[in-house]
């Protein structure tokens, strides 16, 4: 199978305390350990990158079953937390919480189209038996 398209980052530095770049310099960062798990934080980490790689390639995949369904949204979002949890050997593991709003649709609806878009997302296919992920639709 050929690829649509390949995204390359480099990360440098020292782990999670370091900087991130894409091949074409669009995206770069600077990478801090979060407050919350003892670092000094002011700089965005791995689970946040995730978190909005994840939210945007959701809601792109629900705008693509919408279209599909010929159901009319006024307004979405897709809001996306991700959470690091230690493993009991010693490791550490994500969950994800997907949580879309839609607009200009009942609630059964957009839970269908939510269902789908979980079904369609690179993301939630990748993730799929490996991390615990949950979806919600909230209608606006």
């Amino acid at each position: 199978m050929s690829a649509l398209y390949t995204a390359v980052a480099t990360a440098t530095g020292d782990g999670r305390d370091g900087r991130s770049r894409s091949d074409d310099g669009l995206l770069d960062v600077d990478l801090a350990i979060p407050k919350e798990m003892g670092g000094a934080g002011g700089a965005t980490n791995p689970e946040q990158l995730f978190a909005a790689g994840y939210a945007a390639c959701f809601h792109s995949a629900l705008k693509v079953v919408a279209r599909r369904e010929r159901a009319t949204v006024s307004d979405s979002a897709v809001v996306a937390e991700v959470s690091l949890h230690p493993t009991p050997e010693g490791g550490f593991a994500l969950t994800v919480a997907l949580h879309a709003e839609l607009g200009g649709v009942d609630q059964a609806t957009a839970d269908a189209l939510v269902a789908a878009a979980h079904q369609v997302c690179p993301y939630s296919n990748a993730t799929r038996g490996n991390v615990d992920v949950t979806v919600d639709a909230t209608v606006a």
